[in-house]
């Protein structure tokens, strides 16, 4: 029996409005539930997972640094560990 790959799609799991607020509010050192800072992580992951695929999809190499500092180095943020490798899973 031979299984199909599924491929993953990474869709928008927050508004935009609601991002906004949770960045300037991780920004700012406010207080944040733990389900915000879920949300907030998986968000940023997404976007860098669609970052990753878009320059996959052009055959560019360069493409992991120049994610990695758009969605979470230039905000101020730490990158998960490994996470180009988790993105392709």
């Amino acid at each position: 029996m031979v299984q199909k790959k599924t491929l993953k799609k990474y869709k928008k799991i927050i508004s935009d409005k609601k991002y906004k607020d949770l960045l300037s509010k991780k920004k700012t050192k406010k207080k944040m539930t733990s389900k915000e800072k879920k949300l907030l992580d998986k968000a940023l992951y997404s976007k860098y997972c669609k970052c990753l695929k878009i320059f996959e999809s052009k055959n560019q190499s360069k493409g992991y640094p120049i994610c990695m500092n758009s969605i979470y180095k230039n905000r101020g943020f730490t990158p998960p560990y490994n996470a180009s490798k988790k993105c392709k899973k």
